[in-house]
């Protein structure tokens, strides 16, 4: 926020709070020829440019690093390749842990604005939740040694590298870093639920359902696929950023959700959908854009080093984002006759998810293929659930689950990588076997994960209860479970009440 102070007229040509600074540098002494020289090649500079200065004397600090290396002198070669691979990794989970800010706003946006303070409640107080559950049990079930289903050793974050599957630096990731990177994706598995039970599920339920699900039933699947040893793993099924790991698992538990929680009053009436518009398309733009970039660290990152394959994989991860962006608006424009600022939005999410799957090996133009497909698919499917009443207030089913389902199947269709045979595995190279192994996967884990969500869900709704009172819904659950509104003093729109 900005501040309110009133700030003094600064004369004609001075910059801001600046010039201050640079008026008070010795003059007639012998520092004057330097400062005014250093004055004016850094006056024009904005604060952005000067932020850049320690990002810029970091990289040429490791430079030198490496080039004293390669000389035999000071740090291996493998000791700065890790280095570098540990500071990437590092980046890459702050940029999705950026990502749950995305989430905030976007499903913030698309719900109304008597629910606000409540969406962006559970927005906040799921990724610390996801943490701690990560952190004590859920971690060691995903990449602790135990058996093909799931891990038995190292909770509380107490293992060595060999217990989590990794190797000692330098040649593997220092398990802090891996574990903040594994920690950031627990959390938007659990996130992607908060959206489509928005605005009428109990705040404590929400809660108890986002621990169980990050503790116990994401981290057994993940180990399944991304541990080696893992049954999907051993199979050949892959996911490399986890369109069906994370997104999939994350929409098969919000469809369970939305299923047994019931529609929002008033949504559907003598059978048709109701639209129930958002209340700010402004910040739910801004949680698309965020999402889009903290995507170049979920995409790029699992790469889970700094090597040639991380800029390919953005490339192909913004392909597909922008492809899916373009065909969902101009779906929507086609269907409904107007384009549609929430399918642009979703469209570009479905792009995203779709490539999460396949980044890392399918070509620039296959790429764009999936993303726009997926555009395409996110429209369609936010109609059919609408038409078997399934209510989803951010389209997080149709996103998530769907294009969840489609980008990992878009492994077996569009991926160049080989087998040790040195055959194409993509089913347009000629290869037929991935694409059932896939489909497996999907069947397996989304089966696993139905089961697990239905229990969690029943047991909540038989016990503690998950949804809100009819009197709560219709009053907004800002003052129903949280006593304070999101926008105190202004006048409020009743026409969606």
């Amino acid at each position: 926020m900005k501040s309110k102070v009133k700030l003094k007229t600064k004369p004609t040509g001075e910059r801001g709070g600046r010039s201050d600074f640079w008026s008070e540098l010795p003059s007639g002494t012998a520092g004057t020829a330097i400062a005014q020289r250093l004055r004016k090649i850094i006056r024009p500079l904005s604060p952005t440019w000067l932020a850049c200065i320690p990002l810029t004397a970091l990289i040429v600090g490791l430079w030198s690093v490496a080039a004293v290396a390669q000389d035999g002198d000071g740090p291996s070669a493998a000791e700065v390749q890790g280095l570098l691979n540990t500071i990437w990794i590092l980046v890459a989970a702050i940029l999705v842990i950026f990502m749950n800010a995305g989430f905030g706003m976007l499903e913030t946006g698309f719900c109304r604005q008597k629910n606000a303070v409540n969406v962006l409640s559970k927005n906040l107080i799921v990724f610390a939740l996801a943490t701690i559950a990560f952190w004590a049990f859920g971690f060691a079930f995903m990449f602790g040694e135990g058996n093909a289903f799931i891990g038995f050793s190292g909770f509380f974050l107490s293992g060595d590298s060999s217990a989590y599957g990794l190797s000692d630096f330098p040649d593997g990731l220092p398990i802090p870093v891996f574990f903040l990177f594994q920690a950031a994706f627990a959390g938007t598995a659990a996130t992607i639920v908060s959206g489509a039970v928005a605005e009428r599920i109990q705040y404590t339920a929400f809660l108890i359902f986002s621990l169980l699900i990050v503790g116990v039933s994401y981290s057994i699947t993940g180990h399944w696929v991304w541990r080696e040893g893992g049954w999907l793993y051993s199979m050949g099924f892959s996911d490399f950023a986890g369109s069906t790991v994370v997104h999939s698992v994350g929409g098969w538990a919000a469809l369970m959700g939305a299923a047994i929680l019931g529609p929002r009053l008033g949504k559907y009436e003598d059978g048709q959908a109701r639209a129930i518009p958002g209340h700010n398309m402004s910040i739910a733009t801004l949680g698309c854009l965020i999402l889009w970039i903290g995507w170049f660290g979920f995409n790029p990152g699992s790469e889970l080093a700094a090597s040639e394959a991380v800029p390919f994989i953005a490339v192909t991860t913004n392909l597909a984002a922008a492809a899916g962006g373009v065909t969902s608006t101009l779906t929507s424009w086609i269907k409904d006759g107007k384009p549609d600022l929430s399918m642009t939005i979703n469209g570009i999410l479905a792009g995203l998810v779709a490539i999460t799957a396949p980044c890392n090996a399918v070509t620039y133009f296959s790429a764009v293929i999936i993303g726009a497909i997926g555009g395409v698919i996110v429209v369609f499917a936010v109609g059919f659930f609408d038409k078997i009443q399934i209510d989803d207030p951010v389209g997080a089913i149709s996103v998530h689950l769907v294009n969840g389902i489609w980008g990992t199947l878009a492994v077996g269709i569009f991926t160049f990588a080989e087998n040790d045979d040195g055959q194409k595995l993509g089913l347009i190279y000629g290869g037929f076997g991935q694409i059932i192994t896939q489909i497996v996967g999907i069947l397996a884990i989304g089966g696993f994960t139905v089961l697990m969500s239905t229990i969690f869900w029943i047991a909540l709704k038989s016990t503690l209860g998950i949804r809100v009172t009819e009197e709560e819904e219709k009053h907004g659950l800002d003052i129903g479970e949280h006593g304070m509104e999101a926008y105190s003093g202004f006048l409020k729109d009743t026409s969606n009440m």
